[in-house]
């Protein structure tokens, strides 16, 4: 039996759960100086599972037509291997950003990309690096089907997938509040069919929004999300100089 998770535009096999290490992660003492909320940086967008950089690339274009600098990464690989590899990519491309100039970032991740930015914040104080952060439809605390996976499906499951089993020691390492002062949005659709339960996305310390709560017609899926008018209205909004603050109403779609 197979099942599939989807991890950017395209779908990918999971599998066999195996077990990985216990890494612990000190986010209370992330206590340095936080960046100027007033001066926005350069944007980093992070694909999910499997890397596809498709839906973001169009992100990155209408958050360039605003007058910032975007850039989406090109995991390591083929997008499937340790998150804690990407995250080390992250900081990567956070540290040549603030070589060149940068006073902060701001960080966009979908999917499992936004479980990516959860652990780059945890294990590269990345709270005194980014000024915001929005996550997309991401499953912070895990989704069924990587379980499901795990349990139909030996034969395919890269590290990536078996870090997104609900309850993984990588999850679990991150569950915890973020560190004060990061401002950090976080959206999803109650219509997710990949991230299951679609309210696995909620991070305590974050603006939780699922996007029907504000536009009960939206129809959008996981592929969908970065796309969506709507939600690029949102993340636009989110990453502009103003303070972030809780969306009130359905932003007109750009």
């Amino acid at each position: 039996m197979r099942w599939w998770l989807l991890g950017g535009a395209g779908m990918v096999a999971v599998g066999l759960l195996v077990l990985i290490g216990v890494r612990v992660f000190d986010d209370a003492g992330d206590d340095g100086p936080r960046p100027d909320q007033a001066r926005p940086g350069p944007i980093l967008l992070v694909p999910g599972y499997g890397g596809n950089r498709t839906a973001l690339t169009e992100l990155a274009g209408r958050l360039t037509a605003e007058g910032r600098t975007a850039k989406v990464l090109t995991l390591p690989g083929d997008g499937t291997g340790a998150l804690e590899d990407q995250a080390d990519l992250l900081d990567a491309e956070v540290t040549d950003a603030l070589t060149a100039g940068a006073s902060s970032v701001d960080v966009v991740g979908y999917s499992a990309g936004g479980v990516v930015t959860r652990l780059w914040v945890s294990e590269h104080r990345g709270a005194e690096k980014a000024r915001r952060v929005v996550s997309l439809g991401s499953p912070l605390h895990g989704t069924k089907l990587a379980g499901l996976g795990a349990s139909f499906a030996r034969a395919q499951c890269p590290q990536a997938c078996q870090e997104l089993v609900p309850g993984s020691d990588l999850l679990d390492s991150i569950d915890e509040r973020l560190p004060a002062g990061l401002p950090w949005l976080s959206i999803w659709t109650t219509n997710d069919e990949t991230v299951q339960p679609p309210d696995s996305a909620e991070l305590d310390g974050a603006i939780n929004l699922p996007l029907q709560s504000l536009c009960p017609a939206a129809r959008t899926t996981h592929s969908g999300l970065p796309t969506d008018p709507y939600v690029t209205a949102l993340v636009i909004d989110a990453l502009g100089a103003e303070p972030l603050t809780e969306p009130a109403s359905c932003p007109a779609g750009r």
